[in-house]
């Protein structure tokens, strides 16, 4: 599998399961945040494009092998 077709609902389900809540909305980007204070920016568009997919796993700290696990 791939990191085509993702939806921000997938995005979100993933980031909740790795300790991220949402922290505030504006807009089309919703803004999580962990315990340790990370901030990732998660865009509300079907679907989110694959480098920019890449760009929120990067800054999550989250690998493509456990995102596409965790689906």
């Amino acid at each position: 599998m791939s990191l085509r077709n993702h939806n921000w609902r997938e995005v979100l389900k993933v980031l909740t399961a790795f300790g991220y809540v949402l922290d505030r909305q504006r807009g089309s980007h919703m803004i999580l945040k962990n315990s340790s204070g990370n901030l990732v920016p998660v865009p509300r568009h079907d679907p989110i494009k694959p480098s920019t997919l890449r760009s929120i796993l990067d800054q999550a700290g989250i690998t493509t092998e456990e995102f596409l696990s965790r689906i």
